[in-house]
């Protein structure tokens, strides 16, 4: 359950002030940190949630009850899939308990991994446009 009040949450800035106090420069870490791995990223708010964008969704973050949440795809989640035993995780979340520091080294590989992704599959798509296109 997330605990995002129920207030207009209209960027990263809002989100993060609407957190409860313990937790808020863990987000903020975070957000720092998904921000250097992927310095041309948009930042966003998606379905209620902080969000990066970079050629497609590269992740979202939230904090919920016990645990702050990074959200990545999970073509991204397996390839990081032994590096992640020391937390829990779902098919595209890794849960970080509230009173654990940012993985940072972990999240910097996982962001640039993200973004490279993102790379890969817009560049496949760019290639099947300029086929249709000579058709």
């Amino acid at each position: 359950m997330s605990i995002t009040p129920k207030i207009q949450i209209n960027n990263i800035d809002d989100y993060i002030a609407s957190q409860p106090e313990q937790i808020k420069s863990n987000l903020e870490k975070l957000r720092q940190t998904i921000n250097k791995s992927a310095p041309d990223a948009q930042e966003v708010i998606s379905y209620h949630m902080p969000a990066f964008k970079y050629h497609g969704m590269l992740a979202y973050f939230a904090c919920f009850t016990n645990h702050y949440s990074l959200f990545i795809s999970p073509e991204v989640m397996k390839s990081f899939k032994d590096k992640l035993t020391d937390y829990e995780t779902s098919k595209s979340a890794i849960r970080v308990p509230l009173n654990k520091p940012v993985p940072v080294k972990l999240v910097t590989e996982i962001i640039k991994c993200a973004v490279n992704e993102n790379l890969s599959k817009k560049a496949i798509k760019d290639s099947k446009k300029k086929l249709k296109a000579k058709k």
